[in-house]
């Protein structure tokens, strides 16, 4: 590694940048032009002689601050119901240009431009509307803040912003390869779009050029990683006036059909579920949308990827995948996920408001969910609201408050967050939750607190401190808070070196770390801590888009007496010993991905030492994991994961557990709007019986761990899973959907041999927007 970096510029020091003066730099009067075009990914109409022309791109990633490879120009007008873009991206290494015809939002691999519209131009959040050579669409909210930093250090990484691509909106493109590269038309109506009310009125705007065969990262607006915000760095289209919106109103009712099938007394049993529901979405204003459902379908179409549980002690986190909640989703964002909308089960009915006022974003969901997600036999009901308000260029302030209710039970929590951005490239931020919950068990309080005291996000030198603590009866029932009873500090440290160009390696980084944790009650008491440790990740890009990490970990653990509960080394109920803490814990990790061609691939594998917490004692785990991506023609994707972890006992060398997941997704796109796609998963997991870390003896566990953990005689898991779908989606909101999923189990993995089916279905949906 040393080798490697004597090869490389010594790191520069982080430049002042003025992003006012850049800003003013990159104004752009658009014309507005009462006129329209056919989109049909040919510029050849006159109007487009006359439009703005954004041009001068220059590389973003993998290092910033280089003339771009290839040139690209954009053209830009405006009509009264409007905004036009026409980009010609010149290519001049051939016919290296990769384009494929795919499904919405699934174009990461090909090249593509993505337009990134502020339409408040408060340098906070932006509507992305990309599109791949062919015009096929991807769509999404990218944010800048709070949203990109939570929860983790952003030295690195992609710590720019959070791109959400599940919000779909309704635009046209088109685009064809041509002998120069390729050209792109776009347009994106207005009545899409939520925007100010004044007038007239500026926009941020931003285009980012992706090139795959280079790896590279092309921007209009110079924009450089030194600094704590991307957004600012945008663009601005000025003077747009005499926007016409119209009537915002989209009425799209739903018919669904089930037919689930499940063993029954004396034969396999099938029933059906035939639903008609529906969403509404008024446009109050141009800033404000109001949505509401009934009896909406909220099944998904594709099973979760599997995840290794063997170990586990913690909740897993499965995205959000439901079309009324997706809508407007970014707005519920906060720092540690006070707001999950998973919680909602299977919805009755319910309602949103989300928009922006003046300088605060306002969202609230109320929602009422089936009786079967009750543990109390009523229904529950969920109220969930966000505020946040813009402070300066770039800070901004925040209120959460979220009520679940359930006959008497209830659980309110309220907090408040602020994030301030100082000196461009650092910023501070807090956060402050206070919950109460009255349930069957009792009525009680708690709280959640986050300081990140500075992170820099320097060119050369970055680095994050934060501290957070969770009290042991915090609860965030409308929340994905996974763990309590803990405070854990967080403190990274990361260098960056860039390559010459021409070089082989682009950027090496290194991210060191410490991440000590403690009892809730500990670390009010001084006490030492009971996990945590240092760690230290490298990563590298190479030229052509290839990617290296190695991470290297020692960590430390110790065990916490009330996880073993119910704990006994023989049926007399002789106590359970709870081991001393294990520490030295060391461990490895590579990871190696390959640029995206027609043939992609991922891989990575590590081996470290971990505690085995079900059993108290120290154990070795192997971990793998393979990806291979596959596109022979622009219509065929094959997708191939495997995911390999294996436990040992350090003790004696005897097996823990063992989980292995494939993973097989085939797709043919017959049309941009319509494709064929299988999904086949196996899922095999075996635990062995629990042993005393002392004796080696079998462990006794009473009813209230084997609740917690299963049987401690072992457990297996292996289960088949296929599911079958054909998709025609022309725009966002009509659909028709139709599948076929079937679950099967064995006795013993991938035999293949006495499969029995313990569930499949068909599913019809069909539902269709209406917009007025």
């Amino acid at each position: 590694m040393l080798s490697l970096l004597l090869t490389l510029q010594s790191p520069p020091a982080d430049p002042p940048h003025s992003y006012d003066g850049l800003a003013r730099q990159l104004a752009v009067a658009i014309p507005r032009i009462e006129a329209s075009v056919t989109v049909d990914g040919v510029l050849d109409e006159p109007v487009w002689l006359s439009a703005a022309r954004l041009v001068g791109f220059s590389q973003y990633r993998p290092v910033d601050g280089r003339p771009a490879t290839d040139s690209t120009q954009v053209l830009v007008w405006y009509a009264p119901d409007a905004v036009y873009f026409g980009i010609r991206a010149y290519e001049a290494h051939g016919k290296v240009v990769r384009a494929t015809l795919a499904d919405r939002d699934n174009i990461d691999a090909d090249d593509r431009i993505q337009i990134l519209l502020d339409t408040y131009d408060d340098h906070r959040r932006a509507l992305l509307f990309a599109v791949n050579p062919l015009g096929v669409q991807e769509d999404g909210v990218w944010s800048d803040g709070f949203e990109a930093s939570a929860g983790g250090p952003q030295a690195g990484g992609r710590f720019d912003a959070v791109i959400d691509l599940n919000p779909d909106y309704v635009y046209e493109s088109r685009g064809r390869l041509t002998d120069f590269g390729y050209e792109v038309e776009v347009r994106i109506p207005f009545k899409s779009l939520r925007y100010q009310s004044s007038d007239p009125q500026n926009w941020g705007v931003q285009v980012v050029r992706e090139t795959q065969h280079t790896g590279s990262e092309d921007t209009w607006a110079p924009a450089v990683r030194a600094s704590a915000s991307f957004l600012i760095q945008s663009g601005t289209l000025v003077g747009l006036t005499r926007l016409h919106r119209g009537l915002v109103m989209d009425a799209t009712p739903e018919f669904t059909t089930k037919v689930n099938g499940a063993p029954g007394t004396l034969a396999y049993v099938y029933k059906g579920e035939p639903d008609l529901g529906g969403t509404l979405r008024w446009g109050i204003t141009q800033n404000l949308s109001l949505n509401a459902t009934a009896n909406p379908d909220f099944s998904q179409v594709e099973a979760d990827v599997g995840q290794v549980t063997a170990n586990q002690r913690f909740p897993l986190f499965f995205p959000e995948k439901r079309p009324f909640f997706l809508e407007g989703l970014e707005q519920y964002d906060t720092p540690n996920r006070l707001i999950y909308t998973r919680r909602v089960g299977q919805p009755v009915a319910g309602g949103k408001l989300t928009g922006k006022v003046g300088a605060t974003n306002i969202a609230y969901l109320t929602a009422v969910d089936d009786r079967g997600q009750s543990a109390t036999g009523d229904n529950p009901i969920y109220n969930l609201l966000r505020l946040r308000r813009d402070l300066g260029a770039s800070s901004t302030a925040g209120l959460v408050y979220t009520d679940r209710t359930d006959g008497d039970a209830y659980n309110r929590v309220f907090g408040t967050d602020l994030r301030v951005v100082w000196r461009k490239i650092w910023f501070s931020q807090a956060q402050l939750v206070g919950a109460w919950t009255r349930d069957a068990a009792a009525a009680r309080a708690g709280t959640l607190w986050d300081l990140t005291m500075y992170d820099r996000t320097g060119r050369a030198y970055g680095n994050h401190g934060e501290i957070q603590g969770v009290s042991p009866d915090f609860v965030a029932a409308a929340g994905f808070v996974p763990r309590t009873n803990y405070v854990q500090m967080t403190i990274y440290n990361r260098f960056s070196w860039y390559g010459r160009p021409g070089d082989l390696v682009d950027q090496v980084s290194t991210f060191v770390g410490l991440t000590p944790l403690w009892r809730y009650d500990d670390f009010l008491h001084l006490r030492s801590t009971i996990e945590g440790g240092i760690q230290d990740t490298w990563t590298a890009n190479l030229r052509g888009g290839w990617g290296i990490t190695v991470n290297l970990s020692d960590l430390e653990q110790r065990f916490d007496s009330g996880a073993y509960t119910g704990y006994a080394t023989d049926s007399a109920g002789t106590p359970f010993a709870l081991p001393h803490g294990l520490y030295n814990l060391l461990g490895g990790d590579v990871g190696v991905t390959t640029p995206n061609r027609a043939l992609t691939a991922a891989a990575d594998a590590g081996y470290s030492a971990v505690p085995i917490f079900a059993e108290g004692a120290a154990g070795r785990q192997l971990a793998t994991q393979m990806t291979l991506t596959w596109r022979p023609t622009q219509a065929v994707r094959v997708e191939g994961l495997w995911t390999h972890q294996r436990i040992t006992r350090a003790r004696d060398g005897s097996r823990f557990s063992i989980a292995n997941i494939p993973r097989l997704k085939l797709e043919y796109q017959l049309t941009r709007y319509i494709f064929f796609r299988y999904v086949g998963q196996y899922f095999a997991q075996q635990r062995e019986a629990l042993e005393d870390p002392r004796t080696g003896l079998a462990l006794v566990l009473d009813s209230s761990a084997t609740a917690r953990l299963g049987p401690a005689g072992g457990a297996a898991t292996n289960e088949l899973r296929s599911d079958f779908l054909f998709s025609y989606r022309p725009t966002p909101g009509t659909v028709l959907f139709f599948g076929y999923g079937a679950s099967l189990t064995e006795p013993d993995a991938f035999r293949f041999q006495n499969l029995r089916r313990t569930s499949d279905g068909f599913f019809l949906k069909a539902s269709y927007l209406f917009r007025m």
